[in-house]
């Protein structure tokens, strides 16, 4: 049952892909143009997985290609391009074919691959390419990249069929009930979080498990009009049986028929693709430029020169010539791109490269609809920055170096401030990794005084590898922080990285103060962690450390900017869904597939982890029996006891206990259930008692040649066995045979046994739903028959401590995975719901977010472009951008960042990054005490104090009397703070005379700083 090794390294993206992802293995693509923005494509493609990639560049490697192709190590200098490249994207993936070719580009070499890719390519050519893979129905992609701006074209011809256009699995809801009627309404439910449904107007659906109108499970797809929240209106039922119980709604997604234009005629009629109306004249602008740059090529065999005012104007006038029939030129747009055509970003090459590389797996999976045909994207408001447009030629002038390109566009004292730049990094993985290769690349803290520290606790595991870009097979099981420092030198050897193995948190701030932040130039979040984001975020705003976030969830990312003074600081995320769903649905009455799912996560803890915990306290602490609550000391005890009883000697034993507790799930519960509510069974006269959203289940058979009854128990022996540290066997001949050979007892339901159907009703029963009682005297038998059975184990035995070993579930162990799917779709059987699949079943318990390479790529690359402002000072907010991608669509929408939010307070208006700071030192050096600061309060804003707190600690209180508050002055300011000393920094909050002590947020703190 477990995942193949396919399944295994690239489930993340296959959640993004879906069963499209299947044709990638068989898919050859070509990439022509081996500088930055090829690298990127070529990169992507390897990751993900493409079974072929062949790389086509006749140049030899420039020094400045260092500083944004990535795969060049000093010594490549000089050689051809794709060759050197070969060898570093081979070793990403090893199931990839990667090729190389250095000829010309006839029409019988490329005949052969399935998609095209141009970069670094003239006009010409490009034309002639793209008609001859129009023809003969090869896609063709188009990727460059000039400086600050970036240009995307995709033909995949007159007939290309896209299989599914939409992200994520099709829309799912659980039925309530069905009319009778034309036309019939359901009522239904979202399947994940017992919300509405999620359907749109003209979605087309099929129906599955339905009781009682039974007709519409063997309909084709039919059209649904939404009426509200939890209501489809859908076609004439009035023919139908009676509707009962259960079943499940279903939307399908149709293959939809695209066509294209070819290159020559999309090019004088453009079909350009924005966020919104108001980029499409910039677009068109764009447009012009770039076609105005293959001109200025054709005519002076070079690009422009940078910063070189009279190449500018030529670009401008080619432009103008072309007499685009768009609308006005905006001449300001195309001056400014051709003033930095001349420079490569890693950044830029990062963000349309990963586009580019998007796609092309379009083009091989089917998966989302592709772009509709041009796409333009630019950040040339960075060269809005303060003494940005007064650059020179002299300035950006060639120096020789590997950051040329880069000097292009920022100037040679530019470069040298990137050198000084002290960075943080949280976070080593997809994302992380990114930004890491980015920052090498554009030479971040690669100079004196430069510092990148980057931290991460974890360690490479092999999911990471399709879309980690720095780890390789041999790192898995190693720290990634140290991991993706080594790799971040190899890069540039200049750069001075530190990596940290730690977690940033409360428990971390002795090693990460306000200290260490204060001293930074800026931080990159790249945590999948909610909770530790806002914590950073905190930090950041606490210490005025300028902050970019950064996430990524399938083709969808975004970048936030938090800016001190100049940007409202980051709004908290809200919390994400918990996956919980009411006790009494998960027991008795689950209606799909994510109820059972998380049963067998409730499921594997209850019999792997909290037994075993149980177990070894009871075994070690002499204290455990009198620390569990009254509430629950006798369920614990009970619990300790039935493992202590239930200990195997031998694997056979293990299979022995499986095979009973299936039989105990899935044939004596449902049975027992049954006999308590029969089918039959009416809650009042007339009223069914299985309708609606309760589906009356039925029990199974154990049959050991069943495939699934089968995994389930080899499953579950081996947890079990694992638990009990006892060695496990996975011969299934063997298995078989013992199953074969035992016969269980039949079952004898219990009378008048009451099962709870309401919460309430569940808090005073216990899991069987029997009535939990408050018999005193069977609490302290089964306590000394508990103490009498740990004496005879530590006398009668060698016994290891701990006694049993408790697991904790592990969303990339297939064992776990493995008990999860077999457990969730056994129950799913019981009540005829749909099962689940190995990888969804992973998905579903394991909460993984999806992710893909190119998701990641683009995300770092927008991050990269806010590092620039940050670097060059920027304190214009016009400058800076939040950007929010979505690369299913192909949208990139950028816009700017929120001011900071100000309030009134003491007669005046403060920003909430307003503080107010002072240095807590006597006239002797010492600390001041509580009165020196009150009267700094009064002399300096002209505030009477009455309450004065650190935390929730209060350190003044007027209110209290006269002689506390008069001790309170007279202390030190840090006396009774517990770890204040070593804070060195104390934020407090005050309260003035005739203000509400309530209203804490509406002032500005006080940072005191300690001697």
């Amino acid at each position: 049952m477990a995942g193949s090794d396919e399944q295994r390294l690239y489930s993340r993206q296959l959640y993004v892909l879906g069963g499209g992802a299947r044709r990638l293995a068989e898919a050859s693509v070509l990439v022509s143009g081996l500088r930055g923005t090829g690298a990127q494509v070529a990169a992507a493609l390897v990751l993900a997985g493409t079974g072929c990639v062949v790389l086509h560049d006749s140049g030899a490697a420039r020094t400045a290609d260092r500083a944004h192709q990535f795969l060049l190590g000093e010594n490549d200098v000089g050689r051809n391009r794709a060759e050197v490249s070969q060898q570093a994207l081979a070793e990403l993936n090893p199931h990839v074919v990667v090729a190389t070719h250095t000829g010309e580009l006839s029409e019988a070499f490329l005949a052969s691959f399935q998609v095209v890719v141009l970069t670094e390519s003239p006009l010409e050519e490009q034309l002639c390419i793209g008609d001859f893979c129009h023809a003969r129905g090869i896609c063709f992609i188009v990727a460059n990249t000039k400086g600050l701006a970036g240009q995307l074209f995709c033909d995949f011809g007159e007939h290309f069929v896209v299989e599914d256009p939409a992200e994520g699995d099709p829309v799912c809801a659980a039925v309530q009930h069905i009319s009778q009627g034309n036309p019939g309404v359901v009522t239904c439910m979202g399947t994940e979080d017992s919300r509405g449904h999620l359907f749109c107007d003209g979605d087309l659906v099929t129906f599955s498990g339905v009781e009682g109108m039974t007709e519409l499970n063997d309909q084709k797809p039919i059209p649904v009009r939404v009426l509200d929240a939890f209501r489809l209106e859908i076609g004439d039922t009035s023919s139908f049986s009676p509707y009962r119980c259960g079943g499940l709604v279903l939307q399908e997604r149709l293959p939809q028929v695209h066509s294209y234009k070819s290159l020559h005629q999309a090019l004088a009629d453009p079909k350009i693709q924005v966020a919104s109306a108001e980029e499409l004249p910039r677009s068109h602008s764009l447009h012009a430029a770039f076609q105005a740059l293959h001109a200025f090529c054709r005519e002076r065999g070079c690009l422009p020169r940078p910063r070189a005012q009279a190449d500018a104007e030529r670009v401008l006038e080619l432009a103008r010539s072309l007499r685009t029939r768009q609308g006005l030129l905006d001449e300001n747009v195309v001056r400014a791109f051709a003033s930095v055509s001349a420079g490569d970003l890693c950044p830029m090459v990062a963000i349309v490269g990963a586009m580019a590389a998007q796609e092309a797996l379009k083009a091989i999976t089917g998966k989302f609809l592709p772009l509709d045909q041009w796409l333009y994207f630019d950040a040339l408001e960075c060269l809005e920055l303060e003494g940005a447009m007064q650059l020179t030629e002299e300035d950006c002038a060639p120096r020789g170096t590997r950051y040329d390109g880069q000097i292009a566009v920022f100037g040679t004292t530019f470069q040298e401030q990137l050198g000084h730049q002290k960075y943080l990094v949280v976070g080593a993985g997809a994302i992380g990794c990114e930004l890491l290769k980015n920052f090498a690349m554009m030479g971040l803290a690669a100079g004196p005084g430069g510092d990148l520290t980057v931290i991460d606790m974890d360690t490479v595991a092999l999911s990471n590898l399709h879309r980690q870009l720095l780890y390789r097979s041999s790192d898995i099981s190693k720290p990634k922080s140290v991991v993706a420092a080594a790799a971040m030198q190899r890069m540039n050897p200049d750069v001075r990285v530190t990596a940290h193995q730690n977690q940033m948190g409360p428990a971390t701030e002795s090693l990460y103060g306000d200290d260490f932040f204060q001293r930074l130039n800026g931080v990159t979040s790249a945590l999948d962690s909610l909770e530790a984001r806002a914590y950073l975020e905190n930090r950041c705003l606490h210490c005025l450390t300028p902050l970019l976030d950064s996430g990524t969830e399938g083709p969808r990312g975004n970048v936030l900017a938090m800016v001190p003074f100049l940007t409202k600081p980051l709004e908290p995320a809200g919390a994400p869904e918990d996956g919980t769903f009411p006790f009494c649905t998960l027991r008795y009455f689950p209606r799909t597939i994510q109820h059972t799912l998380q049963w067998a996560r409730d499921e594997f803890e209850g019999l792997f982890q909290l037994p075993a915990e149980h177990v070894n306290r009871f075994m070690k602490d002499p204290a455990f029996l009198e620390q569990l609550p009254a509430g629950k000391a006798l369920e614990v005890l009970e619990q300790v006891q039935k493992s202590l009883q239930e200990r195997p000697q031998n694997w056979q034993d293990c299979v022995h206990w499986a095979h009973r507790h299936w039989q105990s799930r899935y044939h004596d519960a449902i049975v027992q259930l049954l006999h308590t509510f029969p089918p039959e069974h009416e809650t009042s006269p007339g009223v069914p008692f299985w309708t609606g959203d309760r589906s009356c289940p039925h029990p199974l058979r154990f049959n050991p040649d069943n495939n699934t009854h089968l995994q389930y128990i080899l499953a579950t022996a081996h947890l079990f066995a694992q638990a009990h540290k006892v060695p496990p066997c996975s011969d299934q001949a063997a298995i078989q045979t013992i199953l074969r050979s035992t016969v269980l007892p039949p079952f004898q339901p219990q009378e008048e046994l009451n099962i709870p159907l309401t919460e309430e009703q569940e808090e005073v029963h216990s899991p069987e739903g029997i009535p939990v009682p408050s018999d005193h005297g069977r609490l302290v038998k089964l306590t000394q028959d508990l103490v009498q059975k740990k004496q005879e184990l530590l006398e009668g035995e060698e016994v290891q401590v701990p006694l049993m070993e408790p697991i904790h579930f592990e969303k990339d162990n297939d064992i776990h995975v493995d008990f999860i799917t077999a457990a969730s779709n056994l129950r799913a059987e019981n009540y005829g719901i749909p099962p689940a699949d190995w990888l969804m079943s992973k998905r579903i318990a394991g909460r993984i977010v999806p992710a893909i390479i190119t998701t990641t790529v683009a995300v770092a690359g927008l991050a990269c472009l806010e590092v620039y402002k940050l670097v060059w000072g920027c304190q214009d907010l016009k400058c800076y951008r939040n950007s929010n991608l979505c690369l299913s669509d192909c949208l990139l929408l950028r816009i700017q960042p929120l001011p900071p939010t100000t309030y009134w307070y003491g007669g005046r208006e403060w920003s909430c990054w307003d503080r107010l700071e002072m240095q807590a030192v006597s006239a002797d050096g010492q600390e001041m005490t509580v009165q020196e600061v009150l009267d700094w309060l009064q002399r300096t804003y002209g505030w009477t104090v009455t309450m004065l707190l650190h935390g929730y600690t209060v350190i003044y209180d007027k209110e209290e009397d006269e002689e506390i508050w008069a001790r309170q002055q007279a202390q030190r300011l840090s006396e009774n703070l517990e770890d204040a000393r070593e804070r060195r920094r104390l934020e407090l909050l005050y309260v003035c005379e005739g203000e509400d002590a309530e209203a804490s947020n509406s002032r500005p703190p006080l940072l005191c700083s300690l001697p």
